[in-house]
């Protein structure tokens, strides 16, 4: 059988963490969901960026939306969005075969906003009637500063997929947000069924203890904040907080695990998905992770409710001398600059080939005339 077929069939969804025109296009995306069992996308900026500085297949949008008057970041919302509509609609067998617990895509807010929850709502209630698809997630940091925008979101029946997050207790305060969304919904007599995941980000804390602990605990630091989360995550689900949203309506936020693509070269380029198969989870992989994993991925028995041996793997590592606690805020941190580092980059980018393609222009429409 498929290796991701199989991951499938244990239970655990594979999304896919890319999207381009040409992925699109090619017929790539669809014959990834059709052959490799792909029920879902995540996108953020740093993705878009390379799909424009790789090619051209944006230009055209670019120069038009440009000489149209539209900002750098307009430009990138009006493209994201037709790519992420066209990517929802190829997943929407997907979704409506699952009850819409499946078939997925995401597009990220601008981190600009990071501070303002108000403002924050506001663009996701924005970009999410605009794209017009019930299968559209709005990625919202969760930070402290994220966490009332998500509360906030879910309670106007925005879905989230609250990203950046790099422990159990983040993921909790996470969790924390989106019940209180759907606890207000329930409260005011309306629909409670307001979908969301919950990003964990892996591999960042094994690139961030490499070469500072004994080698036998090597790449073993992201897989293991994963069976931390999962053990907080079965918790909270046999809860009877959860219970009692779910009788009212309500279904779980799922957890997600993100940034699976491995990072150390000696290391199993499958680590991040062998080691965290999970029922009603999520693992989004880059395209280069997928394809591996389909061709000698192997599916271990599931993670047990408890996190199985995650908790004595975090106590080695705090006997080692990390601070986890402190890391994962350090990780949360640094990835909320990296991610208003990758934005402006990729608006920056998007002015820059707006100019060079109005310049190229110009000779010719000169000519023309």
């Amino acid at each position: 059988m498929n290796p991701t077929l199989e991951l499938n069939r244990a239970g655990q969804s594979l999304w896919l963490d890319n999207i381009t025109r040409e992925l699109l296009t090619s017929g790539t995306l669809a014959r990834y969901i059709a052959e490799l069992s792909i029920t879902g996308l995540t996108s953020n900026p740093t993705i878009f960026d390379q799909a424009m500085k790789r090619g051209s297949a944006y230009d055209e949008d670019i120069r038009r939306l440009a000489s149209q008057g539209s900002s750098p970041e307009q430009i990138f919302f009006d493209i994201a969005l037709e790519d992420l509509s066209r990517a929802a609609d190829l997943f929407r067998a997907v979704h409506e075969r699952t009850a819409r617990c499946d078939g997925w895509v995401s597009l990220e807010v601008s981190p600009h906003l990071a501070r303002d929850a108000r403002a924050t709502l506001a663009q996701a209630r924005e970009l999410h009637a605009r794209a017009g698809r019930s299968n559209l997630f709005i990625k919202i940091p969760g930070t402290r500063e994220g966490l009332p925008a998500i509360e906030e979101a879910i309670f106007a029946g925005v879905p989230v997929n609250v990203t950046l997050l790099f422990s159990a207790a983040q993921y909790l305060a996470a969790a924390d947000a989106w019940l209180r969304g759907i606890e207000r919904r329930i409260a005011a007599g309306l629909n409670p069924d307001i979908a969301s995941v919950a990003s964990l980000f892996l591999s960042r804390w094994d690139v961030a203890t490499a070469g500072t602990v004994p080698v036998q605990l090597k790449n073993r630091l992201g897989v293991a904040i994963g069976g931390d989360a999962y053990r907080a995550y079965c918790e909270l689900m046999r809860s009877a907080r959860w219970l009692r949203a779910m009788n009212a309506g309500a279904r779980p936020q799922r957890l997600l695990f993100a940034s699976t693509g491995t990072k150390d070269p000696t290391a199993s380029d499958v680590l991040y998905v062998e080691g965290l198969v999970g029922p009603l989870t999520i693992n989004t992989m880059p395209e280069g992770t997928l394809r591996a994993f389909a061709d000698h991925g192997r599916v271990a028995d599931p993670l047990p409710a408890d996190g199985g041996a995650s908790s004595s793997v975090l106590a080695e590592f705090a006997k080692a001398g990390v601070d986890l606690t402190a890391l994962a805020a350090k990780l949360q941190d640094d990835g909320a600059g990296a991610f208003v580092k990758s934005w402006d980059d990729l608006t920056g980018g998007i002015a820059a080939k707006a100019e060079t393609l109005r310049a190229a222009a110009g000779p010719r429409a000169a000519g023309a005339r």
